[in-house]
């Protein structure tokens, strides 16, 4: 166990801070942004970590990255190639960290929410099955498939259970899990690794330009870089310039049959009268304190980690915490216009 450098409780040496780009890609970026925006947000987070004195040999090897696969098997290769090579010369040159555990760059992947069509959704399978191959041979640690019925509902437990079977078919059955970046000596693979890395690298100078990642989320580049990227993606798709099968090319015409989930609407009333039971049972005024506490902290400046987990033991809701640094933060809004 450690003490924690921002809340100063008692952590597992195994403790990650994860720093995530499938939002990104998920919201319409492309390959090249996703990288680029998710390695500018670990910067700030390590020059946060810096400027508290924090050393950077510890932090930035609990930091941990969370990427997208899309279907374009080599660009997803080798963007994932493309991630470890400039993360770890960022945190060597720019900040100077000799570990080598905190030069690496470990990640998660999730397959690609947003291929998934309501099209004959069958087809999502195969997307799936690409989406995480693609994962493994670009060297993901951890995998999460998504399920062929999510354009249409919450996954079935039929559904589930495949989007897992294709994982342990990749894992148990392909021998690509054998081998260490097994795409490594491609002309192909490795030529497009550096386009990547050098139009990643582009893209983080236009962000270093701004002034890092929280100057260029104030400013809206982010949002307005991802939205021209959204919007032309999907004029491709209306000129059929790009294929999306099932949608603009290879159509059927006959109705879905799949047995989807659909939620007993009575969960909803269980879960309101649980929370009610909670808020009727608790320390009311203890709860009070302790938002009060959190809206402090949030106002001084100071840790909010601490009361935040004072929040959570006294039995305040994600809700509640909420509400209570949003008194003093506002609430997100992006800058005005998108071009």
């Amino acid at each position: 166990m450690d003490l924690c450098a921002f809340c100063g409780e008692r952590v597992p040496r195994w403790n990650t801070m994860s720093v995530s780009g499938y939002h990104i890609r998920e919201a319409g970026a492309t390959a090249v942004q996703e990288l680029a925006f998710t390695l500018a947000d670990a910067i700030a987070y390590v020059e946060a970590a810096l400027a508290r004195g924090i050393d950077l040999d510890v932090f930035a090897g609990r930091l941990s990255f969370f990427f997208d696969a899309h279907n374009d098997l080599f660009e997803e290769v080798a963007k994932m190639r493309a991630a470890r090579r400039m993360w770890a010369g960022i945190v060597r040159d720019r900040f100077g960290v000799t570990s080598e555990r905190a030069q690496m760059l470990r990640f998660h992947t999730q397959t690609a929410g947003c291929s998934l069509t309501a099209q004959q959704p069958e087809v999502n399978v195969v997307r799936v099955a690409v989406q995480a191959l693609a994962a493994v041979l670009g060297g993901t640690q951890s995998l999460h498939t998504n399920s062929r019925d999510e354009a249409l509902a919450l996954p079935s437990e039929s559904s589930a259970r495949l989007a897992l079977r294709t994982q342990q078919v990749i894992a148990e059955e392909s021998g690509v899990a054998n081998v260490v970046d097994p795409l490594a000596g491609s002309y192909y693979v490795e030529w497009l690794t550096d386009e990547i890395e050098r139009e990643a690298s582009a893209e983080l100078a236009v962000i270093d330009a701004i002034g890092g990642a929280t100057a260029a989320i104030e400013e809206g580049h982010y949002q307005k870089s991802i939205a021209k990227s959204a919007y032309r993606q999907q004029k491709e798709i209306e000129a059929d310039e790009r294929v999306v099968v099932g949608v603009n090319r290879y159509g059927i015409d006959e109705p879905t049959r799949m047995e989807i989930l659909r939620v007993d609407p009575a969960l909803r009333d269980e879960k309101s009268a649980s929370l009610a039971t909670l808020r009727a049972e608790r320390d009311g005024a203890a709860v009070d304190e302790a938002l009060d506490r959190l809206t402090a902290a949030a106002r001084d400046g100071t840790p909010t980690m601490p009361a935040i987990l004072e929040c959570a033991r006294r039995r305040a809701t994600l809700g509640e915490m909420s509400a209570a640094v949003e008194n003093v933060f506002g609430r997100y809004r992006p800058a005005g216009g998108l071009w």
